[in-house]
């Protein structure tokens, strides 16, 4: 573990040996990061609720979301040149390396300037949290840290689940980043919102609405009972499929010849 921090560090290093362009890069995250919650703050100035859910309660579910998507993104994002590290060859020689694959593709592919995602995302959970009106309990605090910490990990699995598709098609499946980039975009509003149907596949097929809606009834008071309370740890069952298909796609990986 003491290598790959090695790793992430120089990463680091290296992004910042252009200070200006790195924090430039950095705040732009984090200004275009604001244009979501300015469109939730746009809509209620005109209504009162969406779906019985106020504005405050809304902020919440969309910050945590923010949050869990901003972690999840900086340490998977980079899955995302996948089918380019297939394609030229770079993998052929991870493979041939005596240390995680997983983790050679990770750490020189992460993008440090995401943090201005987080930042963003932190500042908005900080500001929903002072305003919810929610009496803050020790066992609603521990809901909320489980929301984000399964929350991010639900969303690196996805990422790594979308990029294992290019050890089929040497070829990334561009449609399927609308359960990670288009995640973030919906999960802004609690996902009751798009009608029943929805909310079962994002309760049974990709389990978004286990870490974010249904741990937020608990901590509204709408509901109570462990189950709402531990339902985000079953959000994890997600990534035994994805990092299964991860596991199938390296047996079956040829070289591309580059």
């Amino acid at each position: 573990m003491r290598l790959y921090m090695s790793y992430f560090g120089m990463q680091l290093k290296s992004q910042m040996q252009y200070k200006a362009s790195f924090l430039l890069a950095t705040f732009g995250q984090f200004l275009t990061a604001f244009a979501s919650f300015f469109s939730i703050a746009f809509l209620f100035g005109r209504i009162d609720r969406v779906d019985d859910f106020s504005f405050q309660e809304v902020l919440l579910c969309f910050s945590v979301v923010m949050l869990s998507f901003s972690i999840g993104e900086l340490f998977g994002g980079g899955l995302a040149s996948f089918s380019r590290i297939l394609g030229d060859g770079s993998f052929d020689r991870i493979m041939v390396r005596p240390r995680s694959i997983l983790m050679q593709v990770l750490a020189p592919n992460t993008d440090f300037t995401r943090l201005g995602l987080t930042i963003q995302a932190v500042i908005v959970l900080a500001y929903a949290v002072r305003t919810s009106g929610i009496r803050w309990t020790v066992d609603k605090m521990f809901v909320l840290a489980l929301m984000i910490i399964c929350g991010s990990i639900v969303f690196f699995a996805l990422f790594l689940m979308t990029a294992s598709f290019s050890f089929f098609l040497i070829e990334s499946m561009d449609f399927l980043t609308v359960f990670t980039y288009g995640s973030r975009k919906f999960g802004q509003y609690p996902f009751s919102v798009y009608g029943k149907e929805i909310l079962k596949v994002l309760t049974f097929m990709v389990p978004l609405a286990l870490f974010q809606y249904y741990p937020l009834l608990y901590l509204i008071d709408r509901k109570t009972g462990l189950f709402y309370v531990l339902c985000p740890l079953l959000s994890l069952l997600f990534v035994i499929p994805s990092y299964a298909l991860y596991r199938v796609g390296i047996r079956k990986f040829k070289s591309t010849g580059s």
